[in-house]
């Protein structure tokens, strides 16, 4: 709300205002943990070379939970965030194709992530930690989907 008062000294035309300005400046912005976790999640998966997210366990059980009627997958699964106002810091866990150059990979995922967090939230990316905890052979049965017997 705009709050106009004359002001007598400088004569009864001048007016003060209150509340104007840029529009960009009135209010904060915040975000969330998960949606950064969500938009590293995917900038992850979009490098060749990436196999699938998580430990070996936690995609074991975030299948099973999608299995339950209502389940949804997570897509964030393997990903931590920490965020502030103006930064965050990010630990993911990976499983690579076998094959692949983990350390050109590591370094595919590290700026994927930092340009597609940074381009849609305007945070500044200070770390991405990456822990390679598995590699997907050719033909291996994928722990994330449990056998039925």
């Amino acid at each position: 709300m705009t709050e106009t008062t004359v002001n007598e000294a400088a004569g009864p035309t001048a007016k003060t205002v209150r509340g104007g300005g840029d529009p960009a400046t009135r209010g904060k912005t915040t975000i969330a943990d998960g949606v950064v976790e969500k938009i590293a999640a995917l900038a992850a998966r979009d490098v060749d070379g990436v196999h699938d997210l998580g430990s070996g366990a936690s995609r074991a059980f975030g299948a099973m939970r999608e299995r339950v009627p209502g389940g949804r997958p997570s897509v964030s699964r393997g990903v931590k965030v920490e965020v502030g106002e103006v930064q965050t810091a990010i630990d993911l866990e990976i499983v690579v194709v076998y094959g692949v150059a983990i350390a050109e990979v590591a370094r595919d995922v590290r700026e994927n992530i930092i340009s597609a967090v940074e381009r849609m939230t305007e945070l500044e990316v200070v770390e991405v930690n990456i822990a390679v905890t598995d590699v997907k052979l050719p033909g291996e049965e994928d722990e994330s989907e449990p056998r039925l017997h």
